[in-house]
């Protein structure tokens, strides 16, 4: 890949990276963007927000314009960003059109940017903003803000200049934004976090501009498989239309979670383990532990009755327990964890002996459990409101007492609280189970 490196010579900030880039490619030092890529420089005299159609001037499959940043609230800033303009053009390029994105670019230097940021410098996104629009390579904007004083900071530029050499783009996730400031909060955390990389953001307050047309001209520029809204930041009528155009559009809508969870997922692999889920038990959501890769998933079954125990007596230890597995567990309306689970099909048969093994385990140690045969049989011990009232005790905080466990005295009776219980016993059939103790 051939990259351009484009900086003006009215921008102070843009010539101190460039002279940091110039200065750390002397020493010899070998960085990944030259060992993978060949780059070049290349200046102007105009300002990079009307530099349109610079690719037709240019040898270039990637553009990397280094400038300034300028903010009506300033403060030490190092940004990332795509160009392009939702409304008007004010700030150079055309009114409703968007520049080819590179997310999993902006994705590198970002990580990289919170890597060697110098002390009190924030490190961010910056939502899609101002020129050039009418580019047909993807570019991005390596920046420092937000004064005269940052533009020339050589710690600053230095860590810029590293930061773009240092690259390594990974296999992402691409996505568009929706919501949000300017400097796109939600989205930076995401993407300092995971393998969400976004290309195309627009903030909070251009939401309304958002049209069908817009949405996919974000998703194509950005090669997008999915979207993120920051819903805190939108009204939930803002958030039901854009879910709409969404859903019409037929790209998927990822919460921050999901996000994270199918970070260590191949993305195509994540689609079938959607898919499969939908057939499985249609509107459930999928919950991903410890599975990462990609194969071909498959549904593991374990009994209903083992879950739902386990579930009910063991909920968090039973989740952490599935965090240590490679496995997807489903959940459905007040069904938390389904007794249906999704693995790769090469460890279908050990996962659905590690889910029972861990369910007999946690209900052997927590619950009043034995094994008969191949039945576990757990013995539950409830206070009984019908013979408490038949014991004379009346309604109210003495029913409280006797079901913590402490004893009442009634006209000169003393109540004990197993004089108030009912005894059950559920026997759960598992096949083989002496091998899952």
């Amino acid at each position: 890949m051939r990259i351009v490196l484009i900086n003006s010579k009215q921008d102070v900030a843009g010539v101190n990276i460039r002279d940091h880039l110039t200065a750390l490619l002397a020493t010899g030092r070998r960085w990944p963007l030259t060992e993978r890529h060949d780059l070049a420089f290349h200046e102007v005299d105009d300002r990079l927000i009307h530099l349109d159609r610079i690719d037709e001037e240019i040898d270039a499959d990637l553009i990397i314009f280094i400038s300034r940043h300028a903010s009506m609230h300033p403060t030490p800033a190092l940004t990332v960003h795509v160009t392009g303009n939702y409304e008007t053009a004010d700030l150079g390029g055309e009114a409703g059109r968007l520049a080819p994105a590179a997310p999993a670019w902006m994705h590198a230097i970002l990580r990289n940017l919170a890597a060697r940021a110098p002390e009190g410098y924030r490190v961010s996104y910056e939502v899609t903003h101002h020129g050039p629009t009418e580019l047909s390579i993807p570019s991005l904007f390596a920046e420092i803000g937000s004064t005269a004083v940052e533009w020339a900071d050589p710690v600053a530029g230095r860590a810029v200049a590293e930061s773009i050499l240092a690259a390594e783009p990974q296999k992402t996730i691409n996505l568009i934004g929706f919501g949000g400031t300017h400097y796109a909060v939600r989205q930076t955390s995401i993407a300092l976090s995971s393998r969400g990389a976004f290309g195309h953001i627009v903030p909070a307050r251009q939401i309304g501009a958002i049209d069908p047309s817009l949405l996919q001209a974000m998703q194509e520029a950005s090669g997008a498989v999915a979207a993120y809204l920051d819903r805190k930041s939108l009204s939930n009528d803002e958030t039901v239309r854009i879910e709409r155009m969404l859903d019409a559009a037929a790209l998927p809508l990822l919460s921050e979670s999901e996000i994270l969870e199918v970070s260590g997922l191949a993305w195509d692999t994540y689609l079938r383990i959607k898919s499969l889920a939908g057939e499985t038990a249609p509107g459930s959501r999928v919950h991903i532990h410890n599975l990462k890769g990609g194969g071909t998933p498959v549904v593991v079954r374990v009994v209903p009755e083992l879950i739902e125990e386990t579930v009910k007596s063991q909920k968090s230890r039973f989740l952490d327990g599935l965090d240590g597995l490679p496995v997807v567990h489903l959940s459905k309306g007040s069904e938390e964890v389904l007794s249906a689970f999704i693995c790769f099909e090469n460890e279908s048969s050990r996962l659905a002996s590690d889910i029972t093994t861990l369910c007999v385990k946690l209900l052997l140690i927590c619950e009043d459990a034995v094994i008969d045969g191949d039945h576990l049989a757990l013995q539950k011990v409830r206070f009984d409101p019908g013979k408490a009232r038949r014991c004379g005790v009346p309604k109210g905080p003495l029913f409280a007492m006797l079901a913590g466990g402490k004893a009442v005295e009634i006209e000169g009776r003393l109540i004990t609280p197993d004089a108030v219980q009912t005894t059950s016993v559920r026997r759960i059939h598992i096949p083989g189970l002496e091998r899952y103790t």
